[in-house]
């Protein structure tokens, strides 16, 4: 079923209400003229090469009208890279940006997964939201080490599906933990 722009969001937030509610949705899925790559290069993110792809994979199970797929020559949406800092995001705009997987968040105790679809998420148009909850994907390290959810809520999903489905344009922007404020 080909649904008009105008309809994606209502229906994207229909399907996040009904799973809010715990209701089973079944969906076929997306036409593939309707669903924008957002490609990722994840060769220089050394030891979380392999949790990246499981944190793309995450987004392209939870939404439909945005999937992740690793580059294949060319230049990528998304360069993902490892460093010794805390992890953070450089959005460039919707779909584009880079990636810092940081060992610092890591050595803390944080989970590895649930780092890479935060920071995947800036990438898909959402801000941090530090409610300390674990429910909550975009909460980020506000919900302590010992959360261990990588995935998004339903009103993540929704909000990315809106974001794609209305061509959202992001400001430049870079998007790190407040770390002495979380201690």
């Amino acid at each position: 079923m080909n649904l008009p722009r105008t309809l994606r969001p209502v229906v994207g937030l229909l399907i996040a209400f009904l799973l809010a509610l715990g209701l089973p949705v079944v969906a076929s899925a997306a036409p593939e003229a309707n669903v924008r790559v957002v490609t990722y290069d994840a060769s220089q993110a050394a030891e979380f090469r392999d949790v990246v792809d499981a944190g793309a994979q995450i987004w392209n199970d939870h939404v439909q009208n945005v999937r992740f797929e690793p580059a294949t020559g060319g230049a990528a949406d998304v360069v993902v890279l490892a460093d010794n800092g805390w992890p953070r995001a450089e959005v460039i705009g919707l779909g584009k940006g880079r990636v810092w997987m940081g060992r610092q968040a890591v050595n803390e105790g944080h989970d590895t997964l649930r780092i890479a679809a935060h920071e995947l998420g800036h990438i898909l148009g959402l801000p941090d939201n530090r409610t300390g909850l674990c429910e909550d994907l975009m909460s980020g390290a506000s919900a302590g080490p010992s959360c261990k959810n990588p995935n998004p809520n339903p009103v993540e999903i929704a909000e990315v599906e809106r974001n794609f489905a209305q061509g959202v344009i992001l400001e430049r922007r870079v998007y790190t933990e407040d770390v002495l404020a979380l201690r």
